[in-house]
């Protein structure tokens, strides 16, 4: 692979693809079954071998990741890579402090070590720890079994289609006026076995997808060039997601056409040549403050950046100062009613929306998963919790955040799907902008840069149309929208109503040390901002 190949599959965030102890293994083996009996058997040692060490709880997670990638550009396949995780994650809480240990090899006798190493790591940290782990309690399920809900298993189709999809997809967009274009497909497999001390066995089969693409489009006389990135979102589905069900579709203002349940990437991939060519002669913006309509192929990043980090409780109570940051939404603020927003927005958490990458069934602390309000009626209310954070928050219960990306990683507390509720009027996107005098319509997710509480940032787009008197005008360029996130989100004028609620999302979201990444969810309507403060990225200073 050539550095540039490498530095661009980089920053689609192949990096998330590598496993630790994976091998790469034949397409046909993603497909071979788990033995249920042994996962079982493995689970029990470590359980017994935690209790008989002095545990007062231990969880197992017997885990199974199956990762896919096919990666293309113009008429070259760039890689394929089918890769394969396997091992055995240990937790113990002993004597009031956390131990974890992890092996590769899934033998009865390598969890018994694990367990005991588990258990001399929690000893070690009891001595240094001046505050014992309150954990919050959870009822035992007993075996039970939850599975995504798929209608066709993407690892299951032969990797000869999907090599023909996208070299389809990079002819479309090379026949539309596209001079380079890349794309590449995801398809990622947790088969995770989780069992504890209090007397659940819960076996998981998570399946997640995500088709990536960039048109380039090239002006040989100035040597300008300028991109599309497809306007699809990562998801929770199957291979069923790329069915280019008409249903699926959301015919917008400007022509423009968003995805919902279903993406027709061949349909996008031809937009987004003409796009990247249009954006060549398109002017560049006038800063100053503008109207925002902003679809949801763009407001998910923001609400990612801004809602879903700054209300990690986590980085609230400074445990990812050093890497991920904290927050500006310190518990204080809760406690005073902090308006977050105005009252029409109403931010809630979940890992259960169908077809959304957070849902499961339970976490993996074994923790059934549900919904909860963040924010309701634009005012500060709550944050996201596992197991031991719970009790800072005064409550009794974990809102089941807890993830970890690997059987070799440490669960800890992972952003669950965070989505703006949709309007309680009845609201179209046309109806939107007709109200609107001077404003930006913006689509798709651009560079962005945050502050690290979360507090100050700015985010660019893939499209920036103008709105004049009431309608979508002339696409213009080099646009990006700074906010304070108290002051933005008190902006919100509008939100359409359910009918164009769309979900975005982010498949490698990096955070912890070691870093781990997980894949999480944001939905929205189309939403309305005044008065927001548009720069011009394109300015000589």
């Amino acid at each position: 692979m050539q550095r540039r190949d490498f530095l661009g599959s980089a920053g689609l965030g192949l990096a998330g693809l590598m496993l630790p102890f994976g091998r790469s293994v034949a397409a046909e083996a993603l497909l071979e079954p788990a033995d249920p009996a042994l996962r079982k058997r493995l689970a029990d040692t470590a359980l017994a071998a935690a209790r008989e060490g002095g545990a007062h709880y231990c969880d197992v997670r017997v885990g199974r990741y199956l990762r896919q990638s096919v990666l293309t550009r113009e008429a070259q396949v760039r890689n394929i890579v089918n890769a394969e995780s396997v091992g055995v994650g240990v937790r113990v809480l002993r004597d009031g402090a956390w131990g974890f240990a992890a092996t590769s090899q899934t033998t009865v006798d390598a969890v018994a070590a694990a367990t005991q190493q588990a258990l001399a790591i929690a000893k070690a940290n009891a001595r240094a720890q001046t505050r014992k782990v309150e954990l919050a309690p959870v009822r035992g399920v007993g075996e039970v079994r939850w599975a995504t809900p798929v209608r066709k298993n993407a690892l299951a189709v032969p990797i000869q289609d999907k090599v023909a999809l996208l070299m389809a997809v990079n002819a479309a967009a090379l026949k539309n006026g596209a001079d380079f274009v890349q794309s590449n497909l995801f398809a990622i497999n947790e088969q995770k076995y989780f069992a504890s001390t209090d007397g659940s066995y819960i076996d998981q089969d998570v399946h997640r997808i995500w088709l990536p693409l960039t048109a380039t489009a090239v002006d040989k006389a100035s040597g300008k060039f300028r991109t599309r990135d497809g306007l699809s979102a990562p998801m929770g589905m199957g291979y069923e997601y790329l069915d280019a069900d008409p249903a699926g579709k959301f015919a917008l203002p400007g022509g423009l056409t968003g995805y919902g349940r279903s993406y027709d990437v061949m349909e996008d991939a031809a937009a987004a040549a003409r796009h990247a060519r249009a954006k060549l002669k398109a002017p560049s913006v006038k800063p100053g403050k503008y109207d925002l309509v902003i679809d949801p192929s763009n407001l998910f990043l923001t609400i990612h950046e801004n809602v879903g980090h700054p209300l990690e409780l986590d980085r609230v109570l400074g445990y990812e100062a050093n890497y991920a940051g904290t927050s500006f939404a310190t518990l204080d603020k809760r406690e005073a009613g902090y308006k977050y927003g105005s009252e029409r927005v109403n931010f809630v958490a979940d890992k259960t929306r169908a077809g959304s990458l957070g849902a499961v069934g339970f976490d993996d602390e074994g923790v059934k998963t549900r919904e909860w309000d963040l924010v309701r009626d634009g005012v500060l209310v709550d944050y996201q919790a596992t197991r031991d954070e719970a009790h800072i928050l005064g409550q009794k219960e974990s809102h089941g955040c807890s993830y970890a990306d690997s059987w070799s990683s440490v669960q800890f507390q992972r952003m669950p799907n965070v989505s703006l509720r949709p309007g309680k009027d009845k609201l179209s996107v046309a109806e939107m902008i007709k109200g609107v005098e001077r404003g930006l319509y913006i689509h798709g997710r651009g560079s962005y840069s945050i502050d690290q509480q979360r507090y100050n940032a700015q985010f660019g787009g893939q499209l920036f149309f103008e709105i004049k008197n009431g309608a979508v005008a002339g696409m213009v360029e080099d646009a990006a929208y700074q906010i304070r996130t108290p002051e933005f989100w008190a902006s919100c004028s509008a939100i359409c109503d359910e009918r164009d609620f769309r979900l975005g999302g982010s498949f490698f979201d990096g955070k912890g040390q070691p870093s781990q990444v997980s894949a999480v969810s944001h939905g929205a309507a189309t939403a309305r901002f005044d008065g927001v403060n548009v720069i011009n990225t394109a300015r000589a200073l």
